[in-house]
């Protein structure tokens, strides 16, 4: 009898060498290929616990900070270090006052342009956070900033403006020990005396009389929400240029304030007329979601 040709022995070792094992074997395979994965999963998740319980342990003790200023920051040193560079010396404009000396409707301007729902999470707003990542999603663009007025105080005073992961994380760990350590009214004088309003500019005090030649105490409404809506990006939104962004935002913090309660119809108007004055005409009409969607931030 003749033998097969090469190729058709060939063709049968190879289709003997690539028959499926039995499903027994089958599962046993994907049993411990999924038992594998697990373990790495439950391995990394281990580690990251290890990484922030570590990373927790060493954060800067924030305690002082209940009864002490801090005569420097992250942010001043990181800004020295650029006009160093940039072959230009250091401009620093900051005067401490406490709380009770800023207008309080300064004071709310202020939360309702950076976390205005300051008073009821601890550090970390999970809600805005989730609403942030919707309309991620929803554009495919990376949306609105999410930090609490407490993770941008932890950001000012101990690390910088990049926007590595890494960076977030420790964000997110001192603001809860923050949180956890300082009262609310502390946490909020703290913010209003170091956050950056403009080149140099560090405070709201610094800030009135630099753009507005007067004291935080004395601030207009007007004044007070075009401080307020400087926050996102103080080095490029600057009052004496009168960019129609900063227009925009200050009208939409104006009508939130009025629709909270936090002034009166009659301020909300007086206002308004003030903005127009001091930018000229009428403000393009936007919505508030438009208005502040399409505003860009700065870390």
């Amino acid at each position: 009898m003749a033998s097969r040709p090469p190729s058709a022995r060939t063709s049968s070792v190879r289709t003997q060498k690539t028959k499926q094992p039995p499903s027994g074997a089958r599962r046993a395979v994907e049993k411990r290929s999924g038992a594998g994965w697990g373990r790495w999963a439950l391995g990394g998740w281990l580690l990251l616990v290890l990484w922030l319980s570590v990373g927790y342990a060493r954060l800067p003790d924030v305690s002082a900070l209940r009864t002490e200023n801090p005569r420097t920051t992250a942010l001043m040193a990181q800004r020295a270090e650029e006009a160093y560079e940039a072959g230009s010396k250091p401009r620093v404009r900051q005067a401490w006052v406490s709380l009770g000396a800023v207008a309080p409707h300064v004071v709310d301007a202020v939360l309702i342009s950076e976390d205005a729902r300051f008073y009821r999470h601890e550090g970390v707003d999970w809600t805005e956070v989730e609403n942030s990542l919707e309309q991620s999603m929803r554009e495919a663009r990376l949306g609105r900033g999410a930090s609490t007025l407490t993770q941008q105080l932890a950001k000012n005073l101990y690390l910088s403006t990049d926007r590595s992961l890494l960076r977030k994380g420790k964000e997110l760990l001192l603001a809860r020990r923050l949180e956890e350590h300082l009262s609310k009214p502390r946490i909020l004088a703290l913010y209003l005396n170091v956050v950056e309003w403009g080149p140099g500019v560090y405070g709201i005090e610094a800030a009135a009389r630099e753009h507005f030649g007067t004291s935080a105490r004395a601030l207009s409404v007007a004044q007070g929400a075009m401080l307020a809506a400087m926050l996102p990006a103080p080095r490029r939104w600057l009052p004496a240029q009168r960019p129609e962004t900063l227009r925009t935002r200050a009208g939409v913090i104006l009508g939130r304030l009025e629709r909270e309660g936090r002034i009166s119809g009659a301020q909300a108007r007086e206002a308004q007329a003030e903005l127009s004055r001091y930018f000229g005409g009428p403000p393009a009409l936007a919505s508030d979601a438009e208005a502040l969607a399409r505003l860009p931030a700065e870390s």
